[in-house]
Formats: C-alpha cells, structure tokens, sequence
C-alpha cells in the first residue's frame, strides 16, 4: 500500500423540491450539513450533475452511472404526485474531509 488514504465513498442524490432540482451528498453518520447545490428551473444535464459535484469537492465513482427512482409525495397514496429522484455513488476530491 502507498501509504495515501483513499478517498470516501458517499452516495450523491438530485430530487426536484418547490421547481427546482437540488443536489446533494448524503452523509451519513456524521453531524456535518450535507453538501448542497441548487440548479435553476431547467433540466440539470449530466455536464451540470459533474460540474455541481466538482464545486462540492466530489466526482463520480470510476464506472458509477446515474440511476433514477420514482417515488410518492404522500407515501401509501397512490394518487401522490410522483417524485424523481437521481442517485450516483461519488468519491470525496483528495483533501476534503467530507
């Protein structure tokens, strides 16, 4: 082993809230705020999705694609409006502690 620490390993969710996508890095067990990125009302695009994880001090897992699962407003109502939500596993840029 080289003696360097390896980067985390998060997972990186984007869901639309009040008509605009937000991004964001789920970290888990910990008392940090989550890394967070909002677009503007349009369709964020994969370029947008790399750009705003790059600002945050993440990029994509090697081989990571995005996935996407629709899930309920209202959970059990299946006239809830639906829910889109993008998850990606990202790895922490070298030096953030994240």
């Amino acid at each position: 082993m080289s003696g360097q620490k390896s980067a985390r390993e998060f997972a990186a969710q984007m869901s639309m809230r009040q008509g605009r996508w937000r991004l964001y890095v789920a970290l888990m067990n910990t008392t940090e705020q989550w890394p967070e990125h909002r677009f503007g009302r349009s369709i964020p695009t994969f370029t947008d999705r790399t750009n705003a994880l790059s600002v945050l001090g993440f990029e994509p897992v090697p081989g990571a694609e995005w996935t996407w699962t629709e899930d309920s407003e209202i959970p059990d109502d299946p006239a809830s409006p639906v829910v889109l939500i993008a998850a990606i596993r990202v790895r922490s840029w070298s030096g953030v502690s994240a």
